[in-house]
């Protein structure tokens, strides 16, 4: 699993997590695998993950823009992944004026290209 997308039934919004499952280089994120989660935390506080994080806004940014969604939520994330725990990021997607219900299928599928384009553009897994 290294995208997870969750549909709230009463409110417009998505949730999605992506789990990091390779050491990425650039973000000098050279370990991804933890025994706790406890062990995952100072992945999350370090300066190469926060630079990760930034990325992954201009990416939805860029993704979203005119499309009725805005990100009300964006942060690392301690991921279960089979026997380990990973990093991961936590991204909650509204979509804009409208309450009550669940988001349009026309941009739940906007919300899960974004996604991917965070995933592959960044690397993730």
């Amino acid at each position: 699993m290294s995208t997870k997308i969750t549909h709230d039934s009463d409110a417009p919004a998505v949730s999605v997590e992506l789990v990091i499952t390779k050491p990425l280089e650039d973000y000098d994120l050279f370990e991804v695998e933890a025994e706790t989660p406890r062990d995952v935390d100072p992945i999350l506080a370090s300066q190469g993950f926060k630079d990760l994080i930034d990325d992954a806004r201009a990416i939805l940014d860029r993704e979203l823009a005119g499309q009725g969604l805005e990100v009300v939520q964006l942060t690392g994330a301690i991921c279960h992944d089979a026997k380990v725990h990973r990093p991961g990021i936590w991204v909650v997607v509204r979509e804009k004026s409208v309450a009550g219900k669940q988001m349009s299928l026309e941009r739940q599928a906007r919300v899960a290209a974004a996604a991917e384009a965070v995933r592959s553009t960044l690397g993730l897994s």
